[in-house]
């Protein structure tokens, strides 16, 4: 007999870039991870702002998030090459840990400009590339792309493993 067991982790989706504001962000909360083995329940508070929630593989990374929130992202505005095949933008899951509001070299941080009301998401290898009178919100830890069609791999000469021969 085999148990297969596989932990996620539900995350709330604090909204989509580009386009979301430092309040939308900061909106939605974040429960503390359950012990590895364990597993939690998430019931949207009433009051509270409706956002929408994923479920995201329980690995360490998550687990050891600080404040996890997900954003949606397409490949072109984040500059994650594709097959360029895809000519319209490709949702990517964006799991970032609001507890790291710091800056990091060549991690892609979420902050807040100056005079901006949405936030901005950029990579930089020293702080002075960073924009004038920006503030880290935090960071983007993972990020999911999902698999397309047109990412099968091509004829490799082999009957048994080609699915199209």
């Amino acid at each position: 007999m085999f148990l297969l067991i596989i932990l996620c982790s539900i995350l709330q989706i604090a909204g989509a870039y580009p386009g979301i504001s430092k309040e939308e962000y900061d909106a939605v909360s974040s429960e503390p991870s359950p012990d590895p083995g364990q597993w939690t329940y998430d019931f949207t508070e009433s009051n509270g702002p409706q956002v929408g929630t994923i479920a995201i593989e329980g690995s360490s990374v998550v687990h050891y998030m600080g404040d996890p929130v997900v954003l949606i992202g397409d490949h072109l505005n984040l500059g994650v090459p594709l097959p360029d095949i895809l000519t319209d933008p490709v949702d990517l899951v964006m799991v970032c840990d609001r507890a790291l509001n710091y800056f990091s070299e060549r991690k892609y941080l979420i902050m807040a400009v100056d005079g901006q009301e949405d936030l901005e998401v950029g990579a930089f290898t020293t702080k002075d590339e960073m924009p004038s009178g920006a503030v880290v919100l935090g960071q983007v830890v993972m990020v999911q792309i999902p698999w397309l069609p047109c990412m099968k791999p091509t004829k490799s000469g082999f009957m048994e493993v080609d699915e199209y021969f």
